[in-house]
Parts: C-alpha cells; structure tokens; sequence
C-alpha cells in the first residue's frame, strides 16, 4: 500500500490514478462496518480494474475545531495504516486537518479534494457519512454533487451485531467506545472483528508485583482509549517497536489489570499492567506492548493486606487461563 501524507497544499493528490474507487472517512478502529464499506470499495475496483484509494484525516477533525469534545481514539495511526492495508487499499492519503480544510462547504470540499485532483469513478460511503462545514453534508448530498461532477456515489448501509444483551445494534465508533469504558471488551471484539488492541511503550513499575510474586510489564499512558479500571483476561505482546506490536500475530495468554492499586495508597498514578501467563518473558527494557483485550474478570477493588491481594491475583490468573485456554480452541 502506498501512503501519501499531505500535510500543506493538495499538490500531492493530483499524482493518484484518475478514475479510481476513492472512500473517505476517520476509519477510527476500522470496525466491522468500515470494513463492509472497504470490502464493497475493493471489489468495486476490481470490477473496474483499478486502485481502491482510501483518505483519511489526523488528527480527528474535532481535535481542531473543539478540543474538549475530542473522543478518545480506538486506532493509533500505525495500527490505522496496517488496518487499512490488510483491507485491500492500494493507496492511503493521510490529511492533516486543518480549520481551513474543515471550514470547507460541502461543494468546495468535494471540488478541492474529490473532482479537481483525485477524479475518481465511484465514490463508496456509509450511509451516516458527513463532510463540509458543520458536517452539513450528507451521502444523499454527495450523490446530486457526483451526478454534476461526473463521479458515482455508492452508499453502503451499516453493519449490526447481534451482542451478549441479544440485541441488534448499529456498528460505530461511539458504540464501541462506550462499550471500552464500560468495560464490555467481548462485545466491542464483536464490533471489532478481533480483540481491541491497546499500544504503548513499556515503563519502570513500583515492583510491587514481582514482591507478590505477579512480575507485570507496565505500559506507558498511550494515546489510545483505555478501558474502564479492572481485570481482564487477555493476550499480550511484546516488540522493538510500534509497528512491530501493531501487526504481532502470536498470543502470549495474560492477566490484564488497569486501576490504581488503591491496596498501597490513594493516590496513585493510573497503572496499566500485563502479567504474562508463562515464565519466559525476557528483557522488557526500551520495549513495546501490545494488550488485546477478551473479557472482563472484576472490576478494581481495595484489599485489606497485601496477602489477600496475592491471593486474589491468583484467582484471577486461574481465571484469566482459563477463559483463554476457551478462546485460543
């Protein structure tokens, strides 16, 4: 896949292949509904013998235009451009967002990026696609602009899930992101396509789990969202790098704990923690990790002495086994 980051002017996009299938969109965890919207795309291009070009922003446009209203990111970009490579795009246009990009009305967004330098055949959206000033633009709108403009719009309608409630819903990143900070990782798997994989580099802890006999690698804070404190069975991996932890495949089985270890004081800094589940670790030093996520075990509590904290871990490590040794069948 070839990736193309834009980040002053548009000249860059004049050099894509004219006639492309192009999709446009944050792509934010690039969920089961961003892939249906991927899948129909590539296999457009493919009837049409042409490249799949996928653009998408960073950072997320409300980053720019209201910080405070920003949601908490599913997808780092790394993991955003292996995401998308797997789904089939042959080129990525990574746009830096900026208020005069985002202040564009929707036709002077579609001249700009869509008929001036892309030229594309078929544009493919889902049908909750917004685009312009305002977000005032809508799929309906994008197809009597195309129709004008000399490209067609495909609109896909979005994906549902059934989840462990029994219920249907709608895939989106909001959904998924309120199921994370409830701490309902299963069903956001479910959304996913895979266990939610959270990044980040590997810091010095207090120790106090290698004292209790439950040496843990902590991750540093990442630029992800995190799950609601608890404990969660799940796998972990280690790498050299972000990109190495992003595309790792093997499944090392861990118990996953993220709280404040309220047992030795208040006022601790947040600590995201994997304990893994076998003895041959290595040197974690200058280390990434990746944590994926399979489900909930407890939320975080307060123990009244060391040893009855030690014993819990262990409960939850024979858990955590247990509910893997499941999901790895």
């Amino acid at each position: 896949m070839k990736i193309v980051e834009v980040t002053s002017g548009l000249t860059e996009l004049a050099a894509v292949e004219k006639g492309c299938v192009l999709t446009i969109g944050n792509f934010d965890g690039v969920h089961i509904g961003h892939q249906e919207i991927l899948t129909a795309a590539k296999q457009t291009a493919a009837k049409r013998r042409t490249q799949l070009l996928v653009m998408t922003f960073e950072p997320h446009p409300l980053a720019v235009l209201n910080p405070q209203q920003k949601p908490d990111i599913l997808t780092s970009l790394p993991f955003k451009k292996l995401l998308l490579a797997e789904a089939g795009a042959d080129c990525l246009f990574i746009i830096k967002s900026t208020p005069w990009l985002l202040n564009l009305s929707p036709d002077d967004f579609v001249d700009q990026f869509i008929v001036k330098n892309i030229q594309p055949e078929v544009v493919v959206e889902g049908d909750s696609f917004n685009f312009g000033a305002g977000r005032v633009g809508n799929v309906q709108m994008l197809q009597k602009i195309g129709t004008g403009k000399g490209f067609l719009v495909s609109i896909i309608d979005p994906k549902e899930v059934q989840f462990s409630t029994g219920k249907m819903a709608k895939v989106s990143s909001t959904v998924i992101r309120n199921m994370l900070k409830s701490g309902d990782v299963a069903d956001a798997a479910l959304a996913l396509s895979r266990p939610y994989r959270l990044l980040g580099q590997i810091v010095p802890g207090r120790g106090k789990g290698k004292q209790l006999g439950f040496p843990t690698a902590n991750m540093g804070p990442p630029q992800q969202l995190v799950p609601v404190d608890g404990v969660y069975a799940g796998f972990a991996e280690i790498g050299d790098s972000e990109q190495d932890v992003c595309a790792a495949t093997a499944k090392c089985p861990a118990a996953l704990s993220i709280g404040r270890v309220e047992t030795f004081g208040s006022d601790n800094p947040l600590a995201i923690e994997a304990h893994i589940l076998h003895d041959h670790v290595g040197d974690l030093h200058g280390k990434w990790i990746a944590m994926d996520f399979i489900q909930r075990i407890r939320s975080q509590q307060k123990f009244d002495s060391e040893k009855d904290l030690a014993a819990q871990i262990a409960k939850d490590c024979k858990n955590a086994n247990e509910i893997l040794a499941v999901q790895d069948q």
